[in-house]
């Protein structure tokens, strides 16, 4: 059990990145994620299923949370929709066009072969989660990251300089999608399936994460892994799902 919820532990905490980056970077509620984490297991697990390569699948997935991404941005700049429902629309959409992407709503990975399973899969994900980690803090002390930030915390600000807030208020939108849509997919690649409501709540268990990591711990990923111990301990006495 205590591997278990470290890998799901790991793999949560890069969906919960990329909440972190919309909801306390962007302070944007961006609803679409409960499609979008649904969307990179549905891109790979049919990508798996069609024999292309692993690397290409993930990469896949991490495309279609970024256009998923730009998709509620446009909406919420360009059409001057709000931002809750610029990521309902975005959510509902995704729920057919992933139904569309896997023709069915259930596509096993079986007699698969992939570092995301069995007993290799906690390092393999850990692993990817050190180098999200890593490539992360450094994107925000980058100019753009830096700007990302600002246009969350003060758009005025990012005006005076000349900048356009919103171009960074889609990009962000973008960056968190694409970091929920790769969580997506390794989740389908670790439990041997992707399935079209494995992203409802995703958004919840996302916040719970961030909130948990930044009031106790001061980190997303020990949120996440704190979020994991706490289901799979009620699990562990009985309390039904």
């Amino acid at each position: 059990m205590i591997i278990n919820i470290i890998t799901l532990g790991a793999i949560f905490a890069i969906m919960s990145y990329g909440v972190h980056l919309s909801y306390k970077q962007l302070n944007f509620p961006d609803l679409s994620v409960d499609g979008s984490f649904p969307l990179g297991a549905a891109i790979c697990a049919t990508g798996l299923t069609l024999h292309l390569p692993l690397t290409i699948c993930l990469l896949l997935s991490i495309l279609g949370g970024l256009l998923a991404g730009l998709l509620t941005g446009l909406l919420h700049t360009k059409l001057k929709l709000s931002d809750l429902l610029s990521g309902i629309l975005v959510m509902i959409a995704l729920y057919s066009i992933n139904l569309r992407i896997m023709g069915r709503p259930n596509t096993p990975l079986l007699g698969l072969s992939h570092p995301f399973q069995g007993e290799q899969a906690i390092f393999s994900i850990l692993l990817l989660l050190g180098l999200v980690k890593l490539t992360l803090d450094r994107f925000y002390k980058s100019r753009i990251g830096m700007m990302i930030r600002a246009t969350g915390e003060n758009p005025a600000f990012v005006t005076s300089l000349g900048l356009n807030p919103s171009h960074y208020k889609v990009l962000g939108l973008m960056i968190a999608n694409s970091l929920v849509a790769f969580s997506g997919a390794l989740m389908a690649l670790y439990q041997g399936y992707a399935d079209i409501g494995m992203g409802l709540g995703i958004m919840v268990a996302g916040l719970a994460s961030v909130i948990i990591g930044e009031r106790l711990f001061k980190s997303v990923i020990l949120g996440s892994l704190s979020y994991r111990a706490i289901i799979g301990l009620a699990f562990s006495i009985g309390v039904p799902p």
